[in-house]
Protein backbone atom coordinates (compact mmCIF):
# COMPACT_ATOMS: atom_id res chain seq x y z
CA UNK A 1 0.00 0.00 0.00
CA UNK A 2 1.49 3.08 -1.22
CA UNK A 3 0.02 6.78 -0.93
CA UNK A 4 -0.09 8.79 -4.01
CA UNK A 5 2.88 10.62 -2.92
CA UNK A 6 4.96 7.31 -3.15
CA UNK A 7 5.28 6.52 0.53
CA UNK A 8 5.04 3.36 2.50
CA UNK A 9 2.92 3.78 5.93
CA UNK A 10 4.62 2.01 7.75
CA UNK A 11 5.15 2.04 12.14
CA UNK A 12 8.33 1.92 14.06
CA UNK A 13 8.40 1.08 17.94
CA UNK A 14 10.50 2.51 20.63
CA UNK A 15 10.33 -0.24 23.27
CA UNK A 16 12.05 1.49 27.02
CA UNK A 17 12.23 -0.54 30.28
CA UNK A 18 12.08 0.63 33.74
CA UNK A 19 14.87 2.18 33.50
CA UNK A 20 14.14 4.51 30.41
CA UNK A 21 16.57 2.45 28.30
CA UNK A 22 15.31 1.01 24.90
CA UNK A 23 15.17 -2.18 23.11
CA UNK A 24 18.18 -2.24 20.31
CA UNK A 25 17.96 -4.80 17.61
CA UNK A 26 20.21 -6.69 15.50
CA UNK A 27 18.98 -7.45 12.16
CA UNK A 28 19.25 -10.97 11.37
CA UNK A 29 22.64 -12.28 9.84
CA UNK A 30 23.35 -8.48 9.37
CA UNK A 31 25.48 -5.98 11.25
CA UNK A 32 22.86 -3.09 11.66
CA UNK A 33 20.65 -2.57 14.86
CA UNK A 34 17.34 -0.85 14.92
CA UNK A 35 13.99 -0.30 16.00
CA UNK A 36 11.19 -2.65 15.29
CA UNK A 37 8.93 -1.32 12.26
CA UNK A 38 6.87 -2.69 9.70
CA UNK A 39 3.89 -1.91 7.10
CA UNK A 40 0.36 -0.98 7.91
CA UNK A 41 -1.89 -3.46 6.27
CA UNK A 42 -4.76 -2.30 4.13
CA UNK A 43 -7.43 -1.70 6.77
CA UNK A 44 -5.29 -1.55 9.71
CA UNK A 45 -4.85 1.28 11.98
CA UNK A 46 -1.33 2.38 13.03
CA UNK A 47 -2.21 1.30 16.87
CA UNK A 48 -3.06 -2.47 15.12
CA UNK A 49 -0.06 -2.33 13.47
CA UNK A 50 1.48 -1.32 16.02
CA UNK A 51 0.80 -4.12 18.28
CA UNK A 52 1.29 -6.75 15.34
CA UNK A 53 4.78 -5.85 14.38
CA UNK A 54 5.72 -5.83 18.36
CA UNK A 55 4.32 -9.72 18.61
CA UNK A 56 5.92 -10.47 15.65
CA UNK A 57 9.00 -8.88 15.64
CA UNK A 58 9.45 -9.03 19.69
CA UNK A 59 7.13 -12.12 20.58
CA UNK A 60 5.49 -9.56 23.25
CA UNK A 61 1.75 -9.08 23.26
CA UNK A 62 0.05 -5.43 24.48
CA UNK A 63 -0.21 -7.22 28.20
CA UNK A 64 3.45 -7.03 28.10
CA UNK A 65 3.69 -3.43 27.38
CA UNK A 66 1.79 0.48 27.96
CA UNK A 67 1.70 3.10 25.39
CA UNK A 68 3.69 6.47 26.56
CA UNK A 69 2.78 8.20 23.64
CA UNK A 70 3.38 8.47 19.48
CA UNK A 71 4.29 11.10 17.58
CA UNK A 72 1.79 13.05 15.99
CA UNK A 73 2.18 13.72 12.25
CA UNK A 74 4.15 10.79 10.33
CA UNK A 75 7.41 10.96 9.49
CA UNK A 76 9.15 10.58 6.10
CA UNK A 77 12.04 9.12 4.72
CA UNK A 78 13.04 8.39 1.23
CA UNK A 79 14.91 6.11 0.29
CA UNK A 80 18.11 6.44 -2.04
CA UNK A 81 17.02 6.72 -5.99
CA UNK A 82 19.98 3.88 -7.16
CA UNK A 83 18.84 1.69 -4.36
CA UNK A 84 15.18 1.27 -6.09
CA UNK A 85 14.96 -0.65 -9.05
CA UNK A 86 14.19 0.80 -12.12
CA UNK A 87 10.84 -0.35 -12.58
CA UNK A 88 9.82 1.25 -9.54
CA UNK A 89 11.31 4.46 -9.62
CA UNK A 90 8.98 7.48 -10.03
CA UNK A 91 6.62 5.12 -8.11
CA UNK A 92 7.82 3.89 -4.46
CA UNK A 93 9.67 6.95 -2.60
CA UNK A 94 10.23 5.40 1.02
CA UNK A 95 8.35 5.57 3.80
CA UNK A 96 6.37 7.18 6.42
CA UNK A 97 6.00 6.37 9.82
CA UNK A 98 4.30 6.63 13.16
CA UNK A 99 6.24 5.84 15.94
CA UNK A 100 5.38 4.75 19.32
CA UNK A 101 6.75 4.71 22.77
CA UNK A 102 6.04 2.24 24.57
CA UNK A 103 7.15 0.68 28.73
CA UNK A 104 7.91 -3.07 28.98
CA UNK A 105 5.38 -4.11 32.02
CA UNK A 106 6.47 -7.31 31.79
CA UNK A 107 9.76 -8.96 32.07
CA UNK A 108 13.02 -9.50 29.50
CA UNK A 109 12.64 -13.34 29.43
CA UNK A 110 8.99 -12.08 27.30
CA UNK A 111 10.58 -11.16 24.49
CA UNK A 112 11.36 -13.31 22.17
CA UNK A 113 12.95 -12.71 19.10
CA UNK A 114 11.70 -16.69 17.30
CA UNK A 115 7.86 -16.09 17.59
CA UNK A 116 7.39 -15.29 14.62
CA UNK A 117 8.39 -18.09 11.75
CA UNK A 118 10.20 -15.02 9.86
CA UNK A 119 12.51 -13.24 12.74
CA UNK A 120 13.75 -10.07 11.85
CA UNK A 121 16.47 -9.66 14.57
CA UNK A 122 19.02 -12.50 15.52
CA UNK A 123 20.00 -10.68 18.68
CA UNK A 124 18.85 -7.37 21.29
CA UNK A 125 20.05 -5.40 23.94
CA UNK A 126 18.90 -2.61 26.15
CA UNK A 127 20.57 1.15 25.27
CA UNK A 128 20.47 4.35 26.62
CA UNK A 129 17.39 6.33 24.71
CA UNK A 130 19.65 8.05 22.65
CA UNK A 131 21.00 5.48 20.36
CA UNK A 132 23.93 5.86 18.59
CA UNK A 133 22.97 7.49 14.96
CA UNK A 134 25.95 6.73 12.91
CA UNK A 135 24.62 3.12 13.61
CA UNK A 136 21.34 3.73 11.53
CA UNK A 137 21.63 3.44 7.83
CA UNK A 138 22.40 7.26 6.68
CA UNK A 139 19.00 8.06 5.12
CA UNK A 140 16.62 6.56 8.13
CA UNK A 141 18.63 9.03 10.69
CA UNK A 142 17.02 12.44 10.55
CA UNK A 143 13.88 10.34 10.87
CA UNK A 144 15.43 8.44 14.15
CA UNK A 145 16.28 12.04 15.79
CA UNK A 146 12.74 13.66 15.10
CA UNK A 147 11.12 10.54 16.94
CA UNK A 148 13.31 10.47 20.07
CA UNK A 149 13.32 14.08 20.35
CA UNK A 150 9.83 14.19 19.94
CA UNK A 151 9.14 11.34 22.18
CA UNK A 152 11.63 12.09 24.75
CA UNK A 153 8.87 13.83 26.52
CA UNK A 154 6.83 10.99 27.21
CA UNK A 155 9.51 9.02 28.62
CA UNK A 156 8.23 8.01 32.47
CA UNK A 157 11.01 10.13 35.13
CA UNK A 158 13.19 7.97 37.21
CA UNK A 159 13.31 7.61 41.03
CA UNK A 160 16.67 8.91 42.64
CA UNK A 161 17.81 9.62 46.15
CA UNK A 162 13.73 10.09 47.05
CA UNK A 163 13.33 12.39 43.79
CA UNK A 164 12.50 11.68 40.86
CA UNK A 165 14.21 12.93 37.81
CA UNK A 166 13.69 12.37 33.83
CA UNK A 167 15.94 9.95 32.10
CA UNK A 168 18.75 10.97 29.60
CA UNK A 169 17.86 13.81 27.52
CA UNK A 170 21.02 14.69 25.38
CA UNK A 171 22.61 12.19 22.70
CA UNK A 172 25.37 10.47 23.51
CA UNK A 173 28.71 10.47 21.67
CA UNK A 174 29.01 9.01 18.42
CA UNK A 175 30.70 5.62 18.30
CA UNK A 176 33.87 5.30 16.26
CA UNK A 177 31.83 2.37 14.12
CA UNK A 178 30.45 3.55 10.99
CA UNK A 179 27.81 1.48 8.99
CA UNK A 180 29.04 1.11 5.36
CA UNK A 181 26.14 1.22 3.00
CA UNK A 182 27.20 -1.74 1.82
CA UNK A 183 26.69 -3.90 4.48
CA UNK A 184 23.54 -1.95 5.41
CA UNK A 185 22.11 -2.83 2.15
CA UNK A 186 19.92 -5.60 0.95
CA UNK A 187 16.86 -6.78 -0.76
CA UNK A 188 13.36 -5.71 0.61
CA UNK A 189 11.63 -8.57 2.00
CA UNK A 190 8.16 -9.80 1.17
CA UNK A 191 6.75 -8.14 3.90
CA UNK A 192 7.25 -4.70 1.81
CA UNK A 193 4.94 -6.01 -0.79
CA UNK A 194 7.28 -4.55 -3.00
CA UNK A 195 9.39 -6.98 -4.29
CA UNK A 196 11.53 -5.62 -6.70
CA UNK A 197 12.74 -2.70 -4.50
CA UNK A 198 16.22 -3.17 -4.07
CA UNK A 199 16.66 -0.95 -0.32
CA UNK A 200 18.77 -0.71 2.61
CA UNK A 201 17.44 -2.59 5.44
CA UNK A 202 14.80 -5.09 4.95
CA UNK A 203 11.20 -4.13 6.78
CA UNK A 204 12.09 -0.35 6.92
CA UNK A 205 13.15 0.76 3.88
Amino acid sequence: MIDRDGYRPNVAIVLCNAKNEVFWGKRIKEHAWQFPQGGIKSGESPEDAMFRELEEETGLRREHVRILGRTKNWLHYSVPTHWVKREWRGTYKGQKQIWYLLKLVGRDHDIRLRASSHPEFDAWRWHDYWVPLDTVIEFKRDVYKQALQQLVRYLEPLPRNGHHVFGPIRQRGRQESRLSEASASLVLSADLGLSGVQVSERDGL
